[in-house]
C-alpha cells in the first residue's frame, strides 16, 4: 500500500530498476557509465518529477533536496538534462514494456486524436533559432482552441481504458491522416474512432486492408451521415481521449515550453508519457482507485 511520497518513489524505482536490468545490456547511449547516481535512479527522478509537475531542472533539483535519503547523489542540473536526453529511448522502451503488460491496453476499441505541442510563445516565433526549423517545427492552427501556435502536433492512439498505446510527433501543420496511416496499421483486428480531421474514404479502405476498422464522425456538409446511435457512441468514446489530453495538459504540463531543442522536446515528451503509463499501471495494481493523492498532488491517473 502506498501511503506517502516516499512510498510512491520507492515503488517507481523498484519497477523501473527491474525493467532497466533487462534493457540495459541493449542500451547504447553515449557517455561513461554512471558512478554515483545510477541510470535507473535518474530515470526514476525524471519520471517522478514529471508526475509532480517539476518541469524545470532548477526547480527539480531544489525539490529533491529534502529527499536526499532516497537519492543521495543528485546530478548537477546540466548533467541531469544531458543524461536524460541520452536515456530518452530507454525511457520510451520502459513505457512500451509497461503498456504491453496492462490488460486494458489490449482493448479491441480505441480512439485517435492529437493536441498541439507549442515550443515557444507565438510572438517569439519570428526570432526563433534555425534549430527549430531543422527539427520540423512549424506554425499550425488548433480548431478546438481557436489559436495558432508554433511547434508540433502530438497524435495519440489510446485504448478505451485510457492507456496510451502509441504516439507520433509531427509538424503542427501536418495532415492528421498521415499519422493515422502511420500508426493504426500496427494494431490489426481493432476498431478506432477518430475525429472529422481523419475523414477519408481512401484512408479507411487502406486501413481495412491492414485489418483495421476506422470509424470517424462526418462533417455537417457531407451527404451521408452516420446513424444517430453510432454518433452518440462515438461522442461518448471521444470523451476518453479528452480526459487523457486533460491529464497530460493539467497534471503533466505537456504544453509547457521549457525545452530549447527538438531533442529536448523528445526527452521531456518520452518522460511525461512514460510517467502517465506507470501511473495507470499503479492504479491497476491498487484496484483502480479514482485518484492516488499524495501530499495534495494526484500522482496516479484514471481515464
Amino acid at each position: 500500500m502506498i501511503a506517502d511520497f516516499e512510498d510512491f518513489v520507492m515503488w517507481m524505482f523498484v519497477t523501473i530498476d527491474d525493467l532497466w536490468q533487462k534493457i540495459a545490456p541493449m542500451d547504447d547511449r553515449p557517455g561513461p557509465d554512471p558512478t554515483s547516481c545510477s541510470d535507473s535512479e535518474l530515470i526514476t527522478i525524471a519520471m517522478v518529477s514529471e508526475c509532480r509537475g517539476w518541469d524545470r531542472e532548477t526547480h527539480l533539483i531544489a525539490e529533491w533536496e529534502p529527499y536526499r535519503t532516497l537519492f543521495p547523489h543528485l546530478p548537477e542540473r546540466s548533467r541531469f538534462n544531458r543524461r536524460r536526453r541520452n536515456l530518452m529511448f530507454a525511457i520510451n522502451q520502459i513505457r512500451q514494456i509497461i503498456t504491453n503488460g496492462i490488460d486494458v491496453a489490449q482493448d479491441a476499441y480505441g480512439v485517435m486524436d492529437g493536441l498541439p505541442l507549442p515550443v515557444m510563445e507565438f510572438h517569439l516565433a519570428p526570432q526563433r533559432s534555425r534549430d527549430w526549423d531543422a527539427g520540423g517545427a512549424t506554425f499550425g492552427s488548433c480548431a478546438s482552441k481557436k489559436k495558432t501556435s508554433f511547434g508540433y502536433r502530438l497524435n495519440l492512439v489510446i485504448t478505451s481504458g485510457g492507456v496510451i498505446c502509441d504516439f507520433e510527433l509531427m509538424a503542427a501543420n501536418a495532415d492528421e491522416r498521415d499519422a493515422a496511416e502511420d500508426l493504426l496499421p500496427l494494431y490489426p483486428g481493432r476498431t478506432f474512432l477518430a475525429d472529422k480531421g481523419d475523414v477519408s474514404a481512401e484512408l479507411a479502405e487502406r486501413l481495412r486492408a491492414c485489418g483495421v476498422k476506422l470509424v470517424v464522425l462526418r462533417r455537417k456538409n457531407q451527404h451521408v451521415q452516420l446513424p444517430e446511435p453510432l454518433r452518440r457512441l462515438i461522442t461518448r468514446f471521444r470523451e476518453i481521449i479528452e480526459t487523457v489530453n486533460g491529464q497530460l495538459t493539467e497534471q503533466f504540463n505537456i504544453e509547457h515550453k521549457y525545452a530549447h531543442s527538438f531533442w529536448g522536446v523528445c526527452a521531456r515528451l518520452y518522460t511525461k508519457l512514460a510517467g502517465h503509463t506507470l501511473c495507470i499501471h499503479l492504479n491497476r495494481l491498487l484496484g483502480n482507485p479514482e485518484w492516488l493523492q499524495i501530499k495534495g498532488r494526484a500522482f496516479a491517473t484514471r481515464a
